[in-house]
């Protein structure tokens, strides 16, 4: 494999852009009518394929996204985009486990959610069937050009791959070895396509695309997607940010209070499910815990930013303004804010949330129960960090995407997500009267 190139200009005209994704549509819709009346057995055999050639073609891979790490750095993308942005042997090693755990994966098309025969002897399923073509909007991270179109192909489903700029040639080296894994299988390789300009006309077009698209899934900051929505006639699936919080009661056991607080805040603090705000019980305050926590996540560069309380008990933190509980970081920054109870916290939570992920620490299984019930967000976590808000931790394999919407799918979103479902009745001649 080549080291991938792709221009980053505009087409000759608007015009040029309009035909050209109406053409990627068309194959896309043409290609999911094949895979999704391919066999289980065939799509997985596409996926161990892909899954070797990303092996196999990792120093062109790595040489693509060295071009996109440098443009980058000249560009002036903070420290926290270019970690989301690089590719290592380790990260290329865990996009092809990640695509061959996909492959080994039961295969959601076919499955039957459920069942009944009706008193007049038909027999009703509701069967699991792919949705047809999906979107997916995204921006930094290649692995996700990766993840998304291995989950599509699992499920049955087309895929059109509109990256940022920022990854352009990773991303079109590690699109090219998907297509090349559908190829080896026999597969439509328009199953899986990577949108060829980054003319930002191309996705307000590619959202219009009614009966041939059916289903858009943005994976970025809050701009790109409330701009995907606003354009949009076709569904779209979302989250609008990562404001994660971390509630510390009054009944936490101390060391793993820093442990969790610690590791959601610094393990990888550029992504969505990392914690942005921390909230302690006054009890747990006051008892010196909340100090404890702030002076570990000082020693690992965090900037704390925290109410009277907080810079009472933790004198270097900064004063923390109304917008500070509204923040997805994606950096080296807390919020911190003292409050009376779990009562209290879960209030807060769910008038600052992005709805994504919160976790609880503490040994009493009546405040956690508490917690779990009344926190209005897609994952709820108790004794553990909200950086295991992932598909890959869920036993997915991967995710495309980690939903805060209600209805369709909530939460990180695997094979079986990308699914809908219709009825079929088995009969043998019955009439209705």
């Amino acid at each position: 494999m080549k080291v991938a190139t792709m221009t980053t200009t505009p087409m000759q005209s608007a015009e040029d852009v309009k035909a050209y994704c109406l053409r990627t549509a068309r194959q896309a819709k043409a290609a999911s009518r094949i895979l999704g009346s391919s066999s289980g057995r065939q799509r997985s055999a596409a996926l161990v394929a892909a899954s070797e050639q990303l092996r196999r073609h990792a120093p062109a891979i790595l040489a693509a996204n060295a071009l996109d790490l440098d443009a980058g750095r000249k560009a002036g993308l903070s420290s926290a985009m270019l970690d989301r942005l690089k590719l290592d042997d380790q990260r290329v090693a865990a996009m092809a486990s990640s695509v061959r755990q996909i492959a080994d994966q039961p295969d959601p098309v076919g499955q039957i959610i459920e069942g009944c025969i009706r008193p007049n002897g038909l027999k009703l399923q509701k069967v699991r069937v792919p949705l047809g073509v999906a979107l997916i909007i995204f921006e930094s991270r290649p692995n996700v050009t990766s993840d998304a179109a291995a989950l599509c192909v699992k499920s049955g489903n087309a895929v059109i791959l509109r990256g940022g700029k920022e990854a352009v040639h990773s991303n079109q080296a590690i699109a090219e070895a998907m297509r090349a894994g559908l190829d080896a299988a026999g597969l439509p390789t328009d199953a899986v396509q990577l949108v060829q300009t980054t003319d930002r006309a191309a996705v307000g077009h590619l959202v219009q695309m009614e009966g041939l698209i059916d289903l858009a899934i943005p994976r970025g900051g809050e701009t790109l997607i409330r701009a995907v929505v606003e354009q949009a006639r076709i569904p779209v699936i979302k989250h609008y940010a990562g404001n994660c919080h971390v509630y510390v009661d009054g009944d936490a056991d101390d060391r793993m209070a820093v442990d969790i607080c610690v590791n959601a805040k610094t393990q990888r603090p550029g992504v969505c499910n990392a914690t942005e705000t921390m909230l302690f019980a006054k009890a747990a305050a006051d008892r010196g815990l909340l100090a404890k926590v702030c002076q570990a996540l000082a020693d690992k560069g965090v900037e704390i930013r925290g109410c009277q309380r907080t810079r009472e008990l933790f004198p270097t933190a900064k004063a923390a303004t109304e917008e500070d509980w509204k923040t997805e970081y994606l950096d080296l920054i807390v919020a911190m804010r003292v409050v009376d109870d779990v009562a209290a916290a879960v209030a807060h939570i769910n008038a600052y949330s992005s709805l994504h992920t919160e976790a609880i620490v503490t040994r009493n299984l009546q405040a956690a129960e508490q917690f779990v019930r009344d926190i209005d967000s897609a994952n709820v976590f108790v004794n553990c960090s909200t950086r295991f808000s992932d598909g890959g931790e869920y036993g997915l394999g991967a995710e495309i995407g980690i939903s805060t919407d209600k209805f369709h799918a909530r939460g990180p979103m695997g094979a079986a997500d990308l699914t809908t479902y219709k009825w079929v009745a088995w009969g043998n001649g019955q009439v209705r009267g």
